[in-house]
């Protein structure tokens, strides 16, 4: 009995230690979890939290300064038919037209011209455009020769008028008439168009007519073919409209006696020779009536061509010189004919 006695608080004794050390384990890892938790609650997932925190925070802040930077002023590409500001691709449509173009966006292809928003075309993007047709080609060889001398030779001489018609044409078929006198009007094509009573006047009183092209550019000797042909042919066109069915041209004078071999050859191409001339009194610079008849006389040769002018400005001084030189010309015993042709 007594060992039994002895044995039984022994069990609860050792159940109670037990006890006691399954609470202490308990406690310990109930510690080690607490601890655990607590640090993950109290940061040790922290950087990648703080990293997701910052990252919406820079991204808030961000489109912030974009919508602060647009209020603001600070520099944006502009967009749409509105941004005449940007600067046009090189060799772009914009760089002849004046629209305006976006600039590429970043990352795109470099060189990769903008299409512009308004833009008409139907041709395919990269589609090469189809090429010009060629201008004629330039005529080969060398120059045509360049009249400067009468039909007939001898005491002859053939008065030529440039840059008409205009105000003193008429003034100067006057003067002719009174002396029984025929000329060459080498006529400005837009001057014959404008005034075709005066060009059908010319003919009518059995005066010649001569090319002198549509506009009068110099140096017309520097002009391209397609311009040449352009400046000859058009004028050609104009003033035998304007002399009617019929009108005859004989030459052509290049403004400023700008001759090559290319513009001979399209006046040769299109029946015309090359009028040049001998005597050239500079009349169309004013140098005043005396120096006009002056310089006549001095430079005057049997067979000779002079040039005057009845277009391109004030010909009061032109008119008055031919007043004094007609019959001057006549006492030296010269008959007055055409150029050669």
């Amino acid at each position: 009995m007594h060992r039994t006695a002895l044995r039984r608080p022994s069990h609860p004794t050792r159940t109670t230690a037990g006890r006691r050390l399954l609470i202490a384990g308990s406690i310990t890892v109930a510690a080690a979890l607490g601890l655990t938790a607590c640090g993950t609650a109290s940061g040790a997932l922290q950087p990648s939290g703080s990293t997701s925190s910052t990252s919406s925070t820079s991204s808030t802040d961000s489109t912030s300064a974009a919508a602060s930077g647009t209020a603001t002023g600070a520099p944006q590409q502009p967009t749409g038919t509105g941004a005449a500001t940007s600067a046009p691709t090189p060799g772009s449509d914009a760089a002849g037209s004046g629209t305006g173009h976006a600039a590429p966006p970043a990352g795109s292809t470099p060189h990769q011209a903008a299409t512009p928003a308004t833009s008409g075309r139907t041709q395919a993007a990269g589609t090469p455009a189809p090429p010009a047709p060629p201008a004629p080609p330039a005529h080969p060889g060398s120059a045509t020769k360049v009249i400067s001398s009468t039909a007939s030779g001898g005491r002859t001489v053939a008065l030529t008028f440039d840059d008409g018609p205009g105000p003193a044409t008429g003034q100067i078929l006057d003067l002719l008439a009174q002396y029984h006198v025929k000329a060459t009007f080498c006529e400005i094509g837009q001057n014959a168009a404008a005034n075709p009573a005066l060009v059908k006047r010319v003919l009518a009183e059995g005066h010649r007519l001569c090319d002198h092209s549509v506009h009068h550019p110099q140096p017309f000797e520097k002009l391209p073919h397609d311009k040449a042909v352009y400046e000859i042919g058009a004028a050609r066109d104009m003033i035998v409209k304007a002399g009617g069915p019929g009108t005859r041209i004989d030459w052509f004078r290049a403004p400023g006696g700008g001759f090559n071999a290319d513009n001979e050859h399209i006046a040769a191409d299109l029946g015309m020779d090359s009028l040049g001339w001998s005597v050239d009194p500079r009349d169309w610079s004013r140098p005043g009536v005396p120096a006009i008849v002056s310089a006549v006389q001095k430079q005057l040769k049997p067979g000779g061509v002079i040039l005057m002018h009845d277009g391109g400005g004030d010909r009061s001084q032109s008119v008055a010189a031919l007043k004094q030189l007609l019959p001057w010309l006549v006492s030296q015993g010269y008959t007055f004919d055409f150029p050669a042709a």
